[in-house]
């Protein structure tokens, strides 16, 4: 058992050891009863341990025998004269009411710096001590030393054949009806639907994080993020380190699954199994390597339900493994191609990449794997980038630059009908693959418009793609019949890839695209009298968290009141948020009516979307959700 459990449980465990003897003391004063709870054998606290509990103090402690194993005198405790004042004692004659193992020079030094003071019985003698900082201190070093080394060695002695120790606390609980009651079956707790079997069994075999009373319930229900605070303790010899396996038990000890351990990250533990998981298959229980093999396989498999590759598919860019959606938290990969864009956010991504990228080519057959360690978000998981960082290659695929930004390759992807140049080391992972669906959609309404148009003899519809990135937007409209379409991002790289794209389609003279600041190219437009059948404004995140939301708001409505004035009465608006932050707390509808009031427009919502189904979520974790799509009609 480690620091976090011995330090909470310190107050009440007693030291010991088999052999004591006499220390010096003072006259008898309150000091000898403390110290006289500090001789309790170390089974005892070991039979607790051993067993995953907090040691607690027992009761109706016997006195402890001395070097002769005759049962020591209890502490005498001498009432003072009225009156009187604290002498000094006149020497350190040992005192047999106190009893201290024979190795613990420790707590003799610290008895002996008692010794010196002038403390007496009673609550006025302990008023005195306590008075005294320096002697606390000191005292309270010497013996949480003491308990942590003889805690130690208890658990050696327990432990030492690598076995539970049931055994050995059984036999000693035979022979001292005290420990008896210290190594009892622990209360099974109801209703909870934890697994009873895995009570017994916690930190038995593998080390275990304990969470706090009451914070088990959240887990149940499949939420796979257990924050630091609602972790009791950690249970574990050597402790886990980040990546490691652990168990998760509720404060009854009672397993409720495992997950990857993380001490410096404020997900301490990101569950991948829940018990009745384990319960049915056992063999996958602390397997990481086993587990991401099939969890990546079952990914796999759903992609291709979803008619998402191979390479002789319609579409070949999907999102392969969405984290927590895919019940892989902090391990995202999207497919371009013949490559897989990996992006690590976890520590224990990092740490078992040879793994994760083994796993990925067994389920897909693609060998190239280009690996995107998210080194902000690592800091904050205890990880400091290597030097040369983002550069070159690195063992078992290719190290991509880890924030994006760079465009420097591109390989060619297949959707809804378009030949598509990606960039595996550009924004994000090198495509938005969430934004599928709503391309489609967008489509489909430019066609209809474009063929009523061309009936009337007119042209399709003028459509305006703001932060169009490689395009996706733009050229979904523009291969739909659309008369005119304008793309407009703030990036040379990805004006550049998308004129690519569109040259690739044969669209160019169709589509053109705008290196500007998309509100500076609104203000333009809208001081020279231009307006647009369909405005698409997908804007880059602006709410990183929520501390950052209401700041991200006041940024939101002031694009969605150029987006609505560039729209001709009767068009269309498709608003956009990837913010977190803004789509769990359902702000974007709000920030349209706001805009929409503030301009004079009158605004109806036809359609609200988020991510492609290849974005699976865990409906136990909202926190996944980010990304919000609404089309409103627009008068």
């Amino acid at each position: 058992m480690q620091s976090a459990c011995l330090a909470r449980s310190g107050a009440a465990v007693r030291s010991a050891g088999p052999a004591t003897r006499a220390v010096p003391a003072p006259a008898p004063s309150p000091l000898a009863d403390v110290l006289s709870h500090l001789t309790t054998p170390s089974r005892r606290i070991a039979a607790q341990s051993v067993r995953g509990r907090p040691p607690r103090r027992p009761r109706g402690d016997a006195p402890a025998a001395d070097a002769n194993g005759e049962a020591a005198a209890p502490p005498v405790r001498v009432k003072r004269a009225a009156g009187a004042k604290p002498t000094k004692p006149a020497s350190k004659a040992a005192d047999p009411a106190v009893q201290l193992p024979a190795d613990d020079a420790d707590v003799a030094e610290g008895v002996e710096l008692l010794a010196d003071a002038e403390v007496t019985n009673g609550v006025d003698g302990l008023d005195e001590l306590l008075a005294n900082p320096d002697a606390v201190q000191e005292l309270r070093s010497a013996l949480l030393s003491s308990l942590s080394r003889q805690h130690e060695a208890a658990m050696t002695e327990e432990t030492g054949d690598g076995g539970s120790g049931s055994g050995t606390a059984a036999a000693e609980a035979a022979a001292d009806p005290a420990a008896a009651a210290a190594v009892k079956e622990p209360k099974k707790a109801k209703g909870d639907g934890a697994s009873a079997a895995g009570a017994d069994a916690a930190g038995a075999d593998g080390p275990t994080a304990v969470l706090k009373k009451d914070k088990a319930r959240l887990f149940l229900y499949g939420n796979p993020m257990v924050y630091g605070g609602a972790v009791d303790c950690v249970i574990g010899r050597p402790p886990p380190q980040a990546g490691d396996p652990v168990w998760v038990t509720d404060h009854s000890r009672r397993r409720l699954g495992w997950g990857v351990f993380n001490p410096h990250s404020m997900f301490r533990v990101r569950l991948l199994q829940q018990q009745s998981e384990v319960d049915a298959d056992p063999s996958l229980a602390l397997d990481l390597p086993r587990l991401l093999t099939l969890r990546v396989r079952q990914a796999a498999e759903l992609r291709r339900a979803l008619g998402l590759g191979p390479a002789s598919a319609p579409t070949t860019v999907y999102r392969l493994i969405n984290s927590e959606g895919d019940r892989l938290s902090g391990l995202t990969a999207d497919v371009l191609g013949e490559a897989v864009v990996v992006q690590a956010t976890a520590a224990w991504v990092q740490k078992h990449r040879p793994e994760v990228e083994a796993a990925i080519t067994a389920a897909t057959g693609l060998s190239r794997i280009v690996w995107r360690p998210q080194w902000r978000i690592l800091a904050e998981e205890g990880l400091t980038p290597p030097e040369g960082a983002g550069q070159g290659q690195a063992q078992g695929g290719e190290e991509g630059e880890g924030e994006g930004g760079g465009e420097s390759e591109r390989v060619e992807v297949c959707e809804g009908g378009l030949r598509l140049l990606a960039c595996p080391t550009g924004q994000k992972t090198g495509f938005y693959a969430d934004q599928r669906d709503s391309r489609a959609f967008l489509g489909a309404l430019v066609r209809q418009q474009s063929e009523a148009a061309a009936v009337a003899g007119q042209q399709g519809p003028a459509v305006l793609d703001l932060c169009c990135y490689s395009g996706g937007f733009a050229l979904a409209a523009a291969a739909a019949g659309a008369g005119s379409v304008t793309g407009v991002d703030s990036s040379e790289a990805a004006v550049s890839l998308a004129a690519a794209n569109a040259d690739l389609n044969g669209l160019g003279e169709r589509a053109s695209f705008v290196r500007a600041d998309v509100a500076d190219y609104m203000r333009e437009a809208l001081e020279q009298g231009r307006q647009y059948d369909i405005v698409i404004l997908d804007p880059p995140k602006l709410a990183p968290n929520a501390a950052s939301l209401d700041r991200a708001r006041v940024k939101y409505l002031k694009l969605n009141k150029q987006a609505l004035a560039l729209v001709r009465p009767g068009g269309l608006l498709m608003t956009c948020s990837c913010s977190g932050a803004m789509t769990q707390a359902g702000g974007l509808p709000g920030v349209v009516s706001d805009a929409a009031r503030q301009t004079g427009r009158q605004v109806t919502l036809l359609r609200e979307a988020g991510a492609a189904p290849c974005h699976p979520l865990q409906p136990a974790y909202p926190e996944g959700r980010y990304l919000t799509n609404l089309t409103f009609r627009v008068l």
